[in-house]
């Protein structure tokens, strides 16, 4: 492969940059285990496709949001390393596909010319902040959250406490009680409240831990009502470093936050916190809003319009423009079908906002954008330029409006295609039921696996690929789910488990539905319709697209396929040599020390205190793996070490090793400790090190 600079201006980044490309080589040299360079890989934003041989890029714009300039970036780099698409997920990332491992160092280079990061986008780190993308322009909301959301992105990008965590940790904050971000389905999630104090109006936010969906969603756990502002990103911290200590790492269907918290409960979690806070390099780490810049708002020239817009532009006008608190403003909602658009799309939207609006889109979590700080008088105009580029369809955040994951299409997971039946569900609504286009109380979600990316366990209606075996033959299918959805103020609930129906079926399934609840809802909201009528009625109403007995030969092709259906599971990437994984471990343990080292030498004090202490537990993984003895978390680690070498005999350290260790949650992250603990991890190291090499030569 050959070497290039960066030419970037942040040198962190630039040496980020080289030490990817650095490890591509050593990968395809067969000098890096193949599971550790997937895990290094992805926490830089590259996930292996279905397809063999190339990668989706995971492009990471917290709280979804992007400028002109990085839009144009981001269309540079599709165009020049991808196919041209861009896909915008439900955590507010784009991603691109099609793209050679080789270059994926060349192209993040060219994306942080604008600011654009890959780093931690995938992978077993904190994912993209994401926040509600009404956020400062939310008529309803109590303060902005924006500079909280970017706060905590920036003040965990690349933090050593969460580069190698057990499994993801997912964060959102809601700009109101409305909770459109979704706080009681995150690992973390924050609603923003105001409280009078003495007089004064202070900021701060309702707290949910441990929320997640997958095949076992759970509602998050509200630990505070009222948490103030400055204490947001030292319990975020805590909470991480509880996680990264504790959190499962051996089976990773258990590995999620929510099941360490249900494991623990509650309580003894927040007692866990309460220990570590000593350990914090900030008690208290607060935000100046006051200091904040002005909300501007742009007062361009009014263009003249082509022409008359007619019906389809007042039918527009109702479900795709949203009021702002900022007087004589709105913000223009953008349908994007699937997440699914083009550079040239992209370019002319990045012209738009910077000449007509704030220069400014934010990407949302149901897979569209919304464009902020149009002025009234622009609304006609803003529909023209956007039905030119072929972004002008109504629904937007409606029920025609179906969010789905890239499903079978190319992702590894798939077992079904989600895309495929969503394209067919959206047909029936606008054919059928056009009416549903100025619905906003319900929600159609659909995953293509039981992963929920999709989010279809907490919509109004969802659905599941699944495969669905019918005599000899296996076939895709859809689980129907009904009766989830978000109640507001951290309040949610998951949907029930249906039927599972031959994914032909679907279109027809959502017809029963529709038809039913024209029919027999009253008054009541989809909810209290399903809530009264009960899950066995649902049941019963749809069972007869279920039967066996009627399947055909059509029901034996997805939707968006010619063939006849398979399971697969996507080819990985190509296999590395066997090698020494004990010592791999040992090296990365190396590597950890010498950033500890690092950051010593820059007086970073508890970011030195940490990479030892990473340093530390992978080396005793290390030796622990010689020995074929399996760990499942940190804390695990940490006591079977004692018990395997340290009680033994065969290592003395003048005390255990969890005594050595734990040094870091009962100091204060001072000069003095730093150094203390860094000569103890540099000496420990040793140790372990000079005993693997005594066992391999004996």
């Amino acid at each position: 492969m050959q070497s290039f600079r960066t030419e970037l201006e942040n040198p962190i980044v630039e040496r980020d940059i080289l030490e990817l490309e650095k490890k591509i080589a050593l990968f395809r040299e067969g000098k890096v285990d193949e599971e550790k360079f997937r895990s290094l890989r992805l926490a830089r934003g590259i996930y292996g496709q279905r397809q063999p041989g190339v990668q989706m890029i995971r492009i990471k714009l917290p709280y979804g949001r992007a400028t002109g300039p990085q839009l144009r970036r981001i269309c540079k780099v599709s165009e020049e390393y991808s196919t041209g698409r861009l896909h915008i997920t439900t955590r507010q990332d784009i991603q691109i596909h099609y793209v050679s491992l080789d270059r994926t160092p060349e192209l993040w280079a060219e994306l942080e010319k604008d600011d654009v990061t890959i780093r931690e986008a995938c992978g077993n780190t904190v994912r993209n902040v994401t926040a509600s993308e009404t956020a400062g322009i939310d008529p309803n909301e109590p303060f902005d959250v924006t500079p909280y959301a970017d706060a905590t992105f920036k003040y965990f990008l690349r933090n050593p406490i969460c580069q190698e965590m057990g499994r993801k940790f997912k964060m959102s904050f809601s700009s109101s009680d409305e909770d459109t971000g979704l706080a009681y389905m995150h690992d973390l999630g924050f609603i923003p409240k105001i409280k009078d104090v003495d007089g004064q109006q202070v900021r701060g936010f309702k707290v949910l831990l441990g929320g997640g969906l997958g095949s076992q969603p759970r509602h998050g756990d509200v630990v505070y009502e009222f948490l103030e502002t400055d204490q947001i990103i030292p319990f975020i911290e805590v909470v991480l470093r509880i996680f990264d200590r504790h959190g499962e790492r051996a089976r990773r269907n258990k590995a999620r936050m929510k099941f360490l918290v249900k494991d623990l409960g509650i309580e003894a979690f927040i007692d866990l916190v309460e220990e570590e806070r000593k350990a914090l390099p900030f008690q208290s780490y607060p935000l100046d809003f006051e200091s904040l810049p002005e909300h501007e708002l742009p007062n361009p020239e009014s263009p003249e319009l082509d022409g008359p817009l007619g019906l389809d532009f007042e039918l527009w006008k109702l479900t795709n423009v949203l009021p702002q608190k900022q007087k004589g403003y709105v913000s223009v909602g953008v349908r994007v079908p699937l997440g699914d658009f083009y550079i040239s799309q992209a370019r002319a939207l990045a012209d738009l906002i910077e000449t007509y609006a704030s220069n400014e889109v934010r990407f949302t979590l149901r897979q569209n954008f919304l464009i902020r700080d149009v002025r009234e008088d622009l609304v006609p105009f803003f529909y023209q330029e956007l039905k030119k580029i072929g972004l002008s369809d109504r629904g937007y955040n409606s029920l025609g409006d179906i969010t789905a994951c890239p499903g079978t299409d190319t992702c590894n997971l798939g077992i079904a295609s989600s895309t495929g039946i969503a394209v067919e569900l959206e047909k029936v609504i606008q054919e059928e039921y056009p009416h549903y286009l100025q619905n906003k109380d319900l929600v159609i979600k659909i995953s293509g696996c039981m992963n929920a990316c999709g989010q279809h366990n907490m919509a109004h209606i969802g659905f599941q690929g699944m495969s669905m075996r019918v005599g000899k033959t296996v076939i895709p299918a859809l689980q129907v789910l009904l009766g989830g959805g978000n109640l507001g103020d951290g309040q949610g609930r998951f949907a029930d488990k249906v039927t599972k129906i031959p994914s032909k079926r679907g279109p027809e399934a959502l017809r029963i539905l529709l038809e039913d609840f024209e029919k027999n809802s009253g008054d009541l909201d989809f909810l209290g319709y399903y809530d009264q009528k009960g899950q066995i009625y649902f049941y019963e109403l749809i069972k007869d697209l279920a039967d066996p007995a009627k399947v055909t030969e059509e029901d034996r092709i997805d939707w968006g396929r010619n063939e006849n259906y398979e399971v697969a599971v996507g080819v990985g990437e190509c296999a590395g040599v066997v090698i020494d994984l004990v010592a791999t471990l040992l090296l990365e343990a190396k590597e950890k020390l010498d950033l500890g080292q690092e950051a010593l030498q820059n007086e970073r004090w508890s970011d030195s205190i940490y990479h030892h202490y990473a340093g530390l537990i992978n080396a005793a993984k290390a030796l622990l793996l010689g020995e074929d003895v399996t760990t499942n978390s940190y804390a695990n680690i940490i006591a079977l070490f004692d018990e395997k070498f340290v009680e033994s005999g065969r290592v003395n350290l003048a005390g255990t090793f969890a005594e050595k260790v734990y040094q870091i949650k009962e100091n204060e992250p001072t000069e003095a400790f730093a150094k203390a603990y860094a000569k103890q991890a540099l000496e420990i190291y040793q140790v372990l090190k000079s005993l693997r090499e005594e066992e391999v030569e004996a």
